[in-house]
């Protein structure tokens, strides 16, 4: 069973290419910390097999916060690890700006019923 992490990315806050990247690596950074520290069994085994995969990941894009939003609630709904990060508000954007979304690592069958329609960034 392949196993990802996909990562949903706000287009409507127009951050630059660096932003995004570092949004992005927070994300991901995030979701594997939150696992190692706070996760469910079934998480932990999902993280290892994606480390031995190569830790595969999708960047996605959605152009509001309402549509991030609803694919973290349908993370959650699938019971998935799920993050949303918000940005420090030092460089580009406000305090607290919801930027991104990580889902996973999680079946790709899954996370694929979340995010399977979204284009890539």
């Amino acid at each position: 069973m392949p196993i990802k992490m996909v990562i949903v990315v706000r287009t409507d806050l127009e951050m630059g290419k660096g932003k995004i990247a570092a949004q992005a690596a927070h994300a991901a950074v995030s979701l594997v910390l939150d696992i190692l520290y706070k996760g469910k069994n079934n998480w932990r085994e999902w993280l290892e097999e994606w480390l031995s995969e190569g830790q595969p990941k999708i960047v996605v894009k959605v152009n509001s916060l309402d549509e991030m939003l609803r694919r973290s609630k349908l993370a959650q709904d699938y019971n998935l690890p799920f993050v949303i990060i918000q940005d420090a508000g030092k460089t580009q954007l406000e305090p607290g700006t919801p930027t991104c979304v990580g889902i996973g690592p999680a079946p790709s069958e899954i996370i694929d019923k979340i995010t399977g329609d979204l284009k890539l960034l």
